[in-house]
């Protein structure tokens, strides 16, 4: 007991020593030390306290949260489709005769342009001869089918039916059958279909041919076939495009795989790879700038992406696919031919094909790039974006008849 007070009458000496100088005033040096001693070692417990709380209920859970509490929240982990959108099921409820009807709709532009010039046809001529075919010819060019598929058709019509008595319903039904062989030549190649992972669709397309619009119709029609789907927000350009692809993926309940404005595009592409692969999904579909006014940064973009996304999916992307606005009419042509030589295309999606009387515009472009037409749109809902069929719509667009 004596040494222990020995020992404790020391320490105080020490500590006086140490706080008070040599006259007998306080040190303030020595006090802020002391003070920080103290707050350092009251933090150092609060740390220590702090994990062991952790641990030991990561341990030892209340026994009051349910097993349900415990699961895991966050909808980007447990696939937020459970409850289908009415987008969707907009989709899955319509009928073809429906869809038919609004085709016919949409394309009653391009078709009363075609027809009134079919009908000044009538006048003075009584067989198909080479002034008819001439005015054929115009007729099909002003409908922005391309010189070379006007040529072509106009050809073909020629072989079949000159000599013949002018009849506008057998030439109607003749154009038909010319213009369904062009596409149907074209059109023949299926979709691919991935032997592992995600299908990875990269979207093209320059600003203001409705690419995010159309992005997010694509993403609610393969909701409507039971699909997982994620999106990326590639075009990191525009803040716009991701609020916008961001504001699809609320109303659809799908994940979006975004970074900020100015992000490098490859590396929301490979994380959106990546979220794919991890989540199951069973297609991706990856938006991209479109900067055509810069030819090579947009190819060095998109090679980049190519090169990335291929890390952990080497056959991807799957499907190119480029959007182009029909109303742009022989625009269009110029803009397949700008992103084939970049991006390695596999497909065209054409939209707002119910405002132009160019919608001629599809068939030229068919023809002339030899690519797939993948799907069309013909108004703002997303049941009017549809896969593309050459007779539903070809019949449309030339003939009168009910479908």
């Amino acid at each position: 007991m004596a040494s222990h007070s020995e020992n404790l009458d020391e320490l105080s000496v020490v500590l006086k020593n140490f706080i008070f100088n040599s006259n007998g005033m306080l040190d303030l040096k020595a006090c802020l030390i002391i003070f920080c001693i103290l707050t350092v070692s009251v933090v150092a417990i609060l740390v220590c306290l702090r994990i062991f709380i952790k641990v030991f209920f990561k341990k030892n859970p209340l026994s009051s949260v349910s097993k349900v509490d415990t699961q895991p929240t966050d909808s980007s982990i447990t696939t937020p489709q459970r409850k289908k959108p009415d987008l969707v099921d907009e989709i899955k409820n319509q009928s073809n005769s429906s869809w038919l009807s609004r085709l016919k709709l949409g394309l009653s532009k391009t078709r009363s342009h075609f027809e009134d010039g079919l009908s000044k046809l009538l006048v003075g001529s009584t067989k198909i001869d080479s002034d008819t075919l001439e005015s054929l010819h115009e007729i099909l060019f002003r409908s922005d089918l391309g010189v070379k598929t006007t040529h072509k058709l106009v050809e073909r019509v020629s072989q079949s039916l000159k000599g013949n008595q002018l009849d506008i319903d057998e030439l109607k039904q003749s154009l038909y059958e010319h213009s369904k062989n062009i596409l149907d030549e074209n059109n023949q190649k299926p979709l691919t279909l991935p032997p592992r992972g995600p299908r990875v669709i990269l979207i093209v397309g320059v600003n203001g041919v409705g690419k995010t619009t159309t992005i997010g119709k694509l993403a609610a029609k393969f909701i409507s076939e039971d699909q997982n789907v994620i999106l990326c927000a590639g075009d990191t350009f525009r803040a716009a495009a991701i609020d916008q692809l961001k504001i699809w993926g609320d109303r659809l309940g799908v994940k979006v795989i975004a970074h900020q404005q100015g992000s490098d595009p490859a590396a929301v592409a490979y994380d959106g790879v990546k979220a794919a692969v991890s989540r199951k999904a069973d297609t991706l579909i990856i938006d991209t700038a479109g900067r055509l006014h810069n030819k090579k940064g947009l190819m060095n973009e998109l090679s980049k992406i190519r090169k990335v996304i291929g890390k952990d999916l080497p056959e991807a992307p799957h499907e190119t696919w480029l959007v182009v606005d029909a109303t742009t009419g022989q625009n269009a042509f110029q803009q397949v031919k700008a992103f084939d030589e970049v991006a390695q295309l596999t497909g065209i999606i054409v939209t707002k094909l119910d405002g132009t009387a160019k919608g001629g515009v599809l068939i030229g472009i068919s023809d002339q790039f030899k690519h797939p037409i993948r799907f069309i749109g013909v108004g703002e809902k997303a049941s009017d974006l549809r896969q593309f069929d050459s007779q539903e719509f070809l019949k449309s667009l030339f003939l009168e008849s009910n479908l």
